[in-house]
């Protein structure tokens, strides 16, 4: 089935035509700015804008950085709070015109990457994150998503994990991979104490440079970038549209 997938983040909103049967991205990859401020109307147009340069009719599948239950955004991970409480399905669907299918944006990168990435065929306790302007996670234990975990807002030093080794603060303090590296390194043996798991998948932009810090992370864990890299999260958002039709 072929499904419009779209990965919202707090720097930029991702699209592409996804064949669902085997991941693939069947169009080419848009990539728009998420506007300021990323309010519920203003990202509601650029989804919509978005569409209209697809020419896409039909079901759309949605990540959003937020935990969301049955549509409705409880939480606004760098976008605007306006978004607490907004029910993001309805209004993406009546903005676009199309029937929208609305899930946390790290859980949809968990799909993708269980169902043909880093993950597949894979039990036990995994942990998926996606690191960008903030931390992402999704869990599955035995191939079983457990949804809206935000371990990027895990309080660890003096704030949140976040706040201290996502990809904007390393972008943000001019840190070298090896700094940056063994941030990253302390907040996943953090992970691997509480919740003990049998593998990490990096995912987000930060996969694509996974060379070079990798040498700076030792866990017991496994550790593997996610095998789609930056596009994991439009892929998983159309497995979930797909999920709900």
């Amino acid at each position: 089935m072929r499904i419009l997938g779209v990965d919202i983040g707090g720097t930029g909103i991702k699209a592409a035509i996804i064949e669902t049967q085997t991941g693939e991205l069947v169009s080419e990859h848009k990539r728009t700015p998420t506007p300021k401020p990323a309010t519920p109307q203003n990202i509601a147009e650029s989804l919509s804008q978005l569409v209209t340069e697809f020419a896409w009719s039909g079901p759309i599948g949605c990540g959003f950085p937020a935990t969301v239950h049955h549509g409705i955004a409880y939480s606004a991970s760098n976008i605007d709070p306006s978004w607490i409480n907004t029910d993001a399905q309805t209004l993406f669907s009546q903005v676009t015109g199309q029937p929208c299918f609305v899930v946390n944006d790290a859980d949809a990168a968990g799909m993708a990457e269980m169902r043909f990435g880093a993950g597949q065929n894979n039990r036990g306790v995994i942990i998926l994150l996606t690191i960008g302007t903030g931390i992402g996670s999704a869990v599955f234990v035995n191939g079983r998503l457990h949804p809206n975990t935000e371990l990027g807002h895990v309080r660890f030093g003096d704030s949140i994990a976040e706040r201290y080794c996502a990809e904007s603060v390393r972008i943000k303090l001019n840190l070298s991979w090896q700094e940056w590296g063994t941030r990253f390194n302390e907040y996943l043996n953090h992970l691997e104490f509480v919740f003990n798991p049998d593998r990490f998948i990096i995912g987000g932009g930060i996969a694509e440079h996974m060379t070079q810090f990798q040498p700076y992370l030792h866990t017991k864990a496994l550790i593997l970038p996610a095998r789609s890299l930056n596009q994991a999260g439009i892929i998983g958002a159309a497995l979930f549209a797909e999920s709900q039709i």
